[in-house]
């Protein structure tokens, strides 16, 4: 499934998820089977019934992205971004407050959604921030980072 994903990667969430339903979702109905069947053979003191049942009970979610060319196989991209957080942990305990630790993880998740979106968080968050409160509520969606268009290229598509 790996390799699958590998072909796949940069194209549209339609075109994924046509391949993944043609080669990945015949690969999920053999693993789920061959886990059932293991699961059933095991003995429930074996060091791998644990993972299999672990896998098993939260399949649905598991196998959700031959339903949905969006969903990646793997949570890497996310644990990557969170990387930095878990080293710093020691900084973090000592927030100020429940607040202010609040505060710094709403931070922290605009920061990393506006990387994960190849967005330079500071002029994002700059911009946001300076035009937010001018913002009439139901044009807020441009605001986000996957919709967000740097200053330049607003001024260049006014002026056009």
């Amino acid at each position: 499934m790996f390799e699958i994903e590998r072909d796949i990667y940069g194209l549209s969430a339609e075109e994924r998820l046509q391949i993944r339903r043609e080669r990945s979702a015949p690969l999920l109905t053999d693993l789920e089977t061959w886990l059932r069947a293991e699961s059933a053979r095991l003995s429930r003191s074996s060091n791998v019934i644990k993972p299999i049942n672990y896998l098993l009970n939260r399949w649905e979610g598991f196998a959700r992205l031959v339903h949905d060319g969006r969903i990646c196989m793997t949570n890497n991209a996310a644990e990557r971004a969170l990387r930095g957080f878990a080293l710093g942990r020691k900084a973090w305990l000592f927030a100020g407050s429940d607040r202010g630790a609040e505060r710094a993880a709403v931070m922290a998740t605009l920061i990393m959604t506006a990387r994960l979106n190849d967005i330079d968080p500071k002029a994002w968050l700059a911009d946001v921030l300076a035009r937010i409160a001018d913002m009439p509520q139901n044009h807020l969606y441009e605001l986000l980072p996957w919709n967000w268009t740097p200053p330049a290229s607003r001024s260049s598509a006014q002026a056009a």
